[in-house]
């Protein structure tokens, strides 16, 4: 009888225990988001727009969330390699994306079957005014003077780009609508596009302004003109393409470069919330408005502030980049699979 007692005490004390452990379990609460560092991957090399300007977007973002943002570099194929990494990453939110637009190309020009539909936003970020720049000894001082060349020699003066479907390559095919027709040269990131100009590998490039004002200060480049529809405040001298040639115009509104934040869209919803939630206070940040206003940039969350805002001007972006890369024959699919001509913006 003694031994059953001590059996069922035993017992008693072990349920108890259980108990015990079950409430405690059961309160601790899931550990908050972030608990360690978190990696941005630039899908391109360093010191382009999308990396100056997703490295200084860290800085500001870790000051809000209280971790190590980290910033990693990994370019390659128009930037599809680095895209993909995010996606083999866990969706924990601990892997992010900080990228330009060539993500809303790659399936039309057949480098990966990825889209903006398979991210979720977080932030349309900002838009880095397009610049067409030569060296310092070129013998192109005006717009008017690498256009009457291009003109007269197509095909023969040589541009930098940084690939397939990125906004080089778009302002490309719309000089070569405008009947400039450039020769192509890809490198893997902006700076290197602009190291082949400077070292006359190249005769010019499109590129962005970010990448270029340390090099204007320098005197190593010289700004011909802008790919947009206005003139920059740094630089109002500086014609922009239209002013040039009035056939550019139409073109002009939708040359720019989107640099978006996302995360794979299998992230749950309470850490994209977490995530937005910072990326609007660190786009506050003063020392973030300094670096906007410094590089002339375009502050496209104030444009699309809403979730669904980027969604629509993502699917609007990428049907009217992909008809174009398709109608000058550089794409590989068409882009009826994926959107209808009538969205088609241009």
């Amino acid at each position: 009888k003694r031994g059953i007692k001590m059996k069922r005490v035993c017992l008693a004390l072990t349920a108890a225990l259980v108990a015990a452990v079950s409430v405690f379990a059961g309160g601790q609460k899931e550990a908050a988001y972030p608990q360690k560092a978190i990696t941005m991957i630039i899908p391109y090399g360093a010191g382009g727009t999308t990396d100056i300007h997703g490295r200084q977007f860290a800085i500001q973002l870790q000051k809000q969330l209280g971790k190590p943002v980290t910033v990693v570099n990994q370019g390659g194929a128009s930037g599809s390699k680095g895209c993909k990494s995010v996606l083999d990453a866990a969706p924990d939110g601990y892997t992010v994306l900080f990228t330009a637009e060539s993500l809303g190309t790659q399936r039309v020009v057949g480098l990966s079957e990825m889209s903006y539909d398979d991210f979720a936003p977080i932030m349309a970020v900002t838009n880095d005014p397009k610049v067409i720049v030569v060296g310092k000894d070129s013998k192109y001082n005006t717009l008017q003077d690498l256009l009457d060349d291009m003109k007269a020699n197509p095909g023969k003066i040589k541009m930098s780009y940084t690939g397939p479907g990125g906004s080089g390559h778009v302002q490309a095919l719309i000089m070569e609508k405008l009947g400039y027709k450039a020769a192509l040269t890809a490198y893997t990131g902006g700076a290197d596009c602009l190291l082949a100009v400077m070292s006359k590998q190249v005769d010019f490039t499109n590129s962005n302004y970010s990448t270029i004002v340390g090099y204007l200060k320098s005197g190593d480049l010289k700004v011909l003109a802008v790919s947009g529809s206005t003139r920059l405040p740094a630089n109002p001298d500086v014609p922009t393409f239209g002013e040039v040639d009035k056939n550019a115009v139409p073109y002009m509104k939708n040359a720019f470069t989107p640099l978006n934040f996302l995360v794979s869209k299998d992230v749950p919803a309470d850490i994209q919330k977490i995530l937005r939630d910072a990326a609007l206070k660190a786009v506050k940040d003063p020392e973030w408005v300094k670096f906007v206003n410094d590089n002339c940039a375009e502050e496209l969350y104030k444009a699309y502030p809403e979730i669904k805002d980027i969604k629509k001007y993502y699917k609007d972006w990428e049907s009217m980049v992909s008809w174009m890369l398709y109608d000058a024959g550089v794409a590989k699919f068409s882009p009826e699979k994926w959107f209808q001509r009538a969205l088609r913006t241009l």
